[in-house]
């Protein structure tokens, strides 16, 4: 069966955060690499208006049948009430 991997993407306020959550996930063996691109600037509405902010956002290499235990261990790791959480399948050849 050929393995499906998956780029995960979340951003966080802080670099120290970012690095935090990489840590632990590659220790946990759910990612095979992790790159944090930063700082960026994200505009977003929340709650009452338009926010902007300087965020660092996460590049997750990992395996699709580890996105379930990878996605709990951000939000358990997370500093966002709601953290943004991108899957996308990586197409590779055969």
């Amino acid at each position: 069966m050929k393995e499906e991997y998956i780029q995960v993407f979340t951003a966080t306020e802080r670099r120290e955060d970012a690095e935090k959550i990489a840590k632990a996930v590659v220790e946990k063996r759910l990612a095979g690499c992790i790159q944090i691109l930063g700082p960026i600037t994200s505009i977003y509405w929340w709650k009452r208006g338009v926010e902007r902010a300087e965020e660092f956002l996460l590049f997750i290499k990992s395996k699709k049948e580890l996105y379930e235990e990878l996605e709990k261990t951000i939000k358990e790791m997370h500093p966002y009430e709601t953290p943004e959480i991108i899957a996308i399948p990586i197409v590779t050849e055969e």
